[in-house]
């Protein structure tokens, strides 16, 4: 069945898609996906290596233990070595004492790698394609809030019936008064398309895009 999507996209150069509005009916106007975005064979390999340096890159391995040398204590040996009919010990220090400092533990890290950018391009132009086969994007007229309010963009994802799933909201350029209304809803995210990921995309039940961003991110994975 898969096969079968992917077939049917990469035999069209273009994917027309009817535009919403924030009411969520469907306008007079339709914009076209580019096949080469939103079409592609899919590489799960290229969304693995994407999704695992985006996850890495955000750790901040900042996890670190005291061991032996950097915790304060004596460092007189606590009796003879031989003689006492126990076993040897050392001073106070030691990892195998209560108190003492760990043995191995773990310190500061830097996770983060890198991958080349026609890779991650790949990524995203995959993620993207796996959104269309499932029927998973929205387009939108661009559209603006007079003042933040979370209760707007509430309506507009109960308007477009997506109020129990996980929405992206990508736009095509920045807008304070849209991000800061979505920004207390637990389900919504929003992005520019600058910023659009691989680990968002796949991470959002549905995807949605407003008619400027549809342009803009075509422009970002072509060059």
């Amino acid at each position: 069945m898969q096969e079968q999507k992917v077939h049917t996209l990469q035999s069209r150069n273009k994917m027309e898609v009817s535009i919403l509005n924030i009411s969520g009916k469907a306008t007079s106007k339709k914009v076209s996906l580019n096949d080469a975005i939103f079409g592609i064979e899919p590489n799960d390999h290229a969304i693995y290596l994407d999704v695992k340096q985006h996850l890495a890159n955000k750790r901040q391995g900042t996890h670190k233990s005291k061991e032996r040398g950097e915790i304060r204590g004596s460092s007189k040996k606590l009796k003879n070595q031989k003689g006492t009919g126990g076993a040897r010990a050392g001073n106070d220090k030691s990892p195998t004492r209560i108190g003492g400092g760990r043995a191995f533990g773990p310190r500061p890290k830097d996770y983060a790698f890198k991958l080349n950018k026609k890779l991650k391009r790949l990524a995203r132009m995959s993620a993207l394609t796996y959104k269309a086969q499932d029927s998973s994007i929205t387009i939108l007229e661009d559209f603006n809030f007079d003042s933040p309010k979370t209760q707007k963009y509430a309506d507009l994802i109960n308007n477009l019936k997506l109020s129990d799933k996980k929405t992206l909201l990508v736009l095509g350029e920045s807008n304070k008064n849209i991000y800061l209304s979505s920004r207390n809803l637990t389900n919504a995210k929003v992005v520019t398309a600058s910023d659009l990921n691989t680990y968002d995309i796949l991470n959002a039940n549905n995807l949605l895009l407003v008619e400027s961003s549809v342009k803009e991110i075509e422009n970002l994975l072509s060059n």
